[in-house]
């Protein structure tokens, strides 16, 4: 009689993988990711291959998509519009002791399987720091903070739909 339980407990299992992605993989099973460029009047080089390489990498972390170079059935492009600073606080003797940076990213998405879930729109983070640190002491952290907020809200807006 014990025996009957303990072989429905291991024929009968269920799994259950949380990714973020809510992807029908009998349709779609290929993404094209074109290359970002930056096209803001202010730019930090590395930025460029760091957006992209982040990009990339959640699609092929979370997803089970293809990453081809054309005819994807799911295509992302875009560009880098926005990398700019300014004084976000200003201290009572009238000096700046905030400064924020705000990275804006235009994205071009098409569903070739479902056009409705087209769009273009933009994305953007920002990240502060105190404006007694130069800059160059903190801009690889916040960008890379930035991307990977931008990139996040790129991939819930194209596959998470939520």
């Amino acid at each position: 009689m014990l025996a009957l339980p303990v072989l429905l407990a291991v024929g009968c299992t269920v799994s259950y993988k949380f990714t973020g992605a809510s992807i029908d993989y009998a349709t779609t099973k290929t993404i094209q990711i074109a290359d970002f460029p930056l096209r803001s009047a202010y730019v930090w080089a590395p930025m460029h291959s760091m957006f992209n390489s982040e990009l990339s990498d959640i699609y092929a972390r979370q997803t089970k998509l293809q990453q081809v170079k054309r005819n994807g059935d799911l295509q992302l492009s875009g560009e880098i519009v926005e990398y700019s600073q300014f004084n976000k606080a200003v201290s009572a003797d009238g000096y700046s002791n905030q400064t924020q940076l705000k990275i804006t990213v235009n994205v071009r998405f098409v569903n070739n399987k479902k056009h409705a879930d087209d769009f273009e729109r933009r994305f953007s983070a920002t990240a502060e720091y105190d404006a007694s640190q130069q800059l160059t002491a903190v801009q690889e952290e916040l960008v890379g903070q930035m991307i990977k907020d931008i990139v996040d809200q790129i991939f819930n807006a194209t596959v998470a739909n939520w």
